[in-house]
């Protein structure tokens, strides 16, 4: 099969990358089918539109304005303007090309028409990777309000989307039911799994001393690791609380790695308080980070109660591949939580419930033993269900 890939993340303008995407389209391209890639060259990165072709993989880049890490008035125009730039670029680059399956992802939810023209083109089939549900969560964060104009603008682009989708991919069991639940339009048959999957690597032991005495974190303690975006909806002001309330908790120790728009509120208390119990890292290369990751002992889910949408962190499967148990402190709409409740490979807690993070930090400190079969069964459960071989299976038996 001919299959034509549209995303903005960045990670899949190079195939080599590790990731949820990239390890998914290595995939899809063993199986022997044609990849086309279509993603943003951001203005960023001052990089020209391009298309690099290696064997049965053509990765198109498309210069386009910032549409992530920017301001809201140029990600709202790299919004708008992105559908017409990539068609403009398949148009112009892949002119010969008869496409069997269009695959794309949200974010955005504006290639409505682009899809659409191209399934007319070629009578192509396509598949939603579900991964956002926008605008809800923007009016979750408090970036623009229910019934506004734009919020409406956006909800006629997610319906359009949905309807020419022929088939639609959740994260999780609680994604399918909310789509089902708020779009009741939809045939539930066009709608099901498909999970967050990677390619598992086998990741070697670092050197723990070594690793540890490099970021002054105490051997003799339980080390929890959060790694991964810190924005308004990881809560960051509820991580500083959970980090205050363990300041004498002499057995937990507790290690920030990331960026984002918070990361400077995180910063600025990191100065002021000096906490002896954490560490704050501004994002490490990922050979670094993922030395650091699997000498931890327990991995951490932040998930702000702003959200009503069911959220399921691709941060998790990093976890999970270092045979870490987690510490899932999410809203109550998200199903990370009862799942590792139910394959005991994590401790649930309410997001902004103090007293239940804190039971939570306890319950791993208090029993190393456990942390052992919990990381252990962490890492099987990946290997069962969000191997990447799930994610292409999810998608081939559906269309």
């Amino acid at each position: 099969m001919k299959i034509l890939f549209l995303s903005i993340s960045s990670a899949v303008s190079n195939i080599n990358n590790r990731g949820i995407y990239p390890d998914l389209l290595r995939h899809i391209s063993n199986q022997g089918h044609d990849v086309y890639v279509v993603c943003p060259f951001e203005r960023r990165t001052k990089r020209k539109t391009n298309l690099i072709s290696r064997g049965n993989v053509h990765i198109l880049g498309i210069k386009t304005l910032n549409i992530t890490k920017s301001n809201m008035l140029e990600k709202g125009l790299a919004t708008v303007f992105i559908e017409y730039q990539f068609e403009k670029g398949i148009n112009e680059y892949f002119p010969q090309i008869n496409f069997d399956l269009i695959l794309y992802t949200t974010p955005p939810i504006t290639f409505t028409s682009l899809i659409a023209k191209l399934k007319l083109k070629f009578n192509a089939k396509s598949y939603l990777m579900l991964k956002d549900i926008f605008p809800q969560n923007a009016v979750d964060l408090g970036l623009f309000r229910n019934g506004s104009f734009v919020y409406r603008y956006f909800k006629f682009k997610e319906k359009q989307l949905y309807e020419i989708s022929d088939y639609i991919g959740c994260m999780s069991p609680a994604n399918i039911d909310y789509v089902l639940r708020h779009n009741p339009e939809l045939n539930s048959k066009k709608v099901g799994l498909c999970p967050n999957g990677i390619e598992i690597k086998q990741r070697d032991k670092a050197n723990k001393s070594q690793v540890f005495s490099q970021y002054k974190i105490p051997m003799d303690k339980t080390v929890f690791i959060f790694g991964g975006n810190l924005g308004i909806g990881q809560g960051v002001e509820f991580i500083i609380k959970g980090i205050e309330s363990n300041l004498n908790q002499s057995n937990a120790f507790f290690v920030i790695v990331g960026n984002g728009n918070k990361f400077d509120v995180l910063s600025t208390w990191f100065i002021e308080n000096k906490p002896n119990n954490a560490i704050l890292l501004a994002s490490l290369e990922r050979e670094s980070y993922d030395q650091l990751e699997v000498c931890c002992d327990v991995g951490m889910i932040f998930l702000s109660d702003k959200f009503s949408i069911p959220n399921f962190p691709s941060r998790t499967l990093a976890y999970m591949e270092a045979k870490l148990p987690i510490l899932v402190c999410t809203d109550l709409i998200c199903d990370l939580g009862a799942i590792s409740e139910e394959y005991d490979f994590g401790k649930f807690c309410e997001f902004g419930k103090l007293e239940e993070f804190n039971e939570a930090v306890n319950f791993f400190i208090e029993d190393k033993g456990r942390i052992l079969k919990m990381g252990n069964n962490s890492y099987n459960f990946l290997e069962n269900n969000y191997q990447v071989k799930h994610v292409y299976n999810s998608i081939f038996e559906n269309i």
